[in-house]
């Protein structure tokens, strides 16, 4: 029996496709958009931003997210294409 249920993009994969397209979203809005929880939101953010991916701005109450997409894939696979390739195939 196939298994039908994997996809081709990590958790980590949506959560920085999510941000791309919504700067300003909400761990909450993220969260059910990629449907993981908001305690696993917040760990990918985290190692995201950790790893330099990512960098939180705090605006008021809010968080603003900025990707820094240059830098490169981190599987030597891909080590040779920045992330904002990727994030460019799902620009809306």
């Amino acid at each position: 029996m196939a298994k039908d249920n994997w996809t081709f993009l990590s958790n980590h994969g949506h959560v920085l496709i999510y941000i791309s397209q919504e700067p300003e979203a909400r761990i909450r809005d993220i969260a059910r958009s990629v449907g993981i929880t908001e305690r696993r939101t917040q760990g990918i953010i985290s190692d995201l931003e950790s790893a330099g991916y990512l960098e939180v701005l705090r605006v008021g109450r809010r968080n603003t997210y900025v990707i820094k997409k240059k830098l490169r894939f981190r599987h030597p696979a891909e080590a040779h294409r920045s992330i904002g390739s990727l994030i460019k195939i799902f620009s809306k």
